[in-house]
């Protein structure tokens, strides 16, 4: 009995050693593994670093300017409003009252300034005869100065017009800048990217109007400018002119005023 028991137990023990071999694992190492696996584990760190940057960067550049500090201190109030010319007939201008109400909305017709401007005769019969004789300095100044006085009545309409219609235009640009201001300052949150680049696109739109407003009241002042040369140029041409006539025929006219009047001292007598 006692060794059919040593035997049970010794099958018993022999079976658990072969269980435990049999459950055993051997370790392989491989080098490149190893390295494939920290590079990979390494490149997903670097990635999440970089993810976790951005959504940083990215909440600071949601977070509206409101939120530090208030918008209202950039508005800008009791700006100057476009003024207007009074045009109403109620007796505070007498004759100025249709002039002062094309520089408040144009005209391009010119009607108001041909009101309010000395009319002017329409050359005509009187001109002819005045080169017949060869001498044609006369119709040279005649037709300089008549040239000056259309291009002075141009410009004067195209900058009355210009004018008015930039002042009338102005007040609807003053308003269109208040409506831009009251949106810059919006603190809403709900104001996205999107929102904001409206609003630049905006303030581009009216800055090129602006812009374009300028260069018409430069224009304007240039060519006023263009016609005051004119003018002087004409005026210093005709004296320099007058100058050079009488250095060239200045001592013949003077020989001959000499000589008429000993003749009329020669045969005066007394009556």
């Amino acid at each position: 009995m006692t060794r059919h028991r040593s035997i049970a137990l010794t099958a018993v023990a022999l079976m658990g050693i072969g269980g435990a071999l049999a459950s055993a694992q051997i370790v392989v190492t491989d080098p490149a593994t190893t390295i494939k696996n920290a590079a990979i584990a390494a490149l997903k760190n670097e990635v999440f670093d970089v993810l976790t940057n951005q959504a940083t960067r990215l909440r600071k550049m949601a977070k509206r300017l409101s939120l530090a500090t208030n918008l209202d201190k950039y508005a800008v109030t009791d700006t100057p409003e476009w003024r207007i010319h009074w045009f109403i007939d109620d007796g505070t201008f007498l004759y100025a009252n249709p002039y002062n109400a094309a520089l408040n909305y144009g005209d391009h017709a010119g009607s108001s300034f041909a009101e309010v401007a000395r009319e002017r005769i329409a050359p005509g019969s009187e001109l002819v005869g005045l080169g017949d004789e060869g001498d044609t300095n006369a119709m040279d100044a005649i037709l300089s100065e008549l040239a000056t006085l259309d291009v002075a009545d141009s410009t004067i309409i195209a900058g009355t017009d210009q004018t008015g219609q930039l002042r009338y235009n102005g007040r609807r640009e003053l308003d269109a800048i208040t409506a831009l201001e009251a949106d810059v300052i919006d603190p809403s949150p709900s104001q996205s990217a999107t929102a904001v680049l409206d609003k630049i696109s905006g303030a581009g739109l009216i800055r090129a109007r602006q812009q374009q407003a300028r260069l018409q009241f430069l224009t304007g002042m240039v060519e006023q400018l263009l016609i005051d040369n004119k003018r002087s140029r004409d005026t210093e041409t005709a004296v320099m002119n007058m100058q050079l006539n009488r250095l060239r025929d200045g001592r013949a006219a003077n020989t001959a005023l000499l000589a008429g009047a000993a003749d009329a001292l020669r045969t005066w007598k007394q009556p």
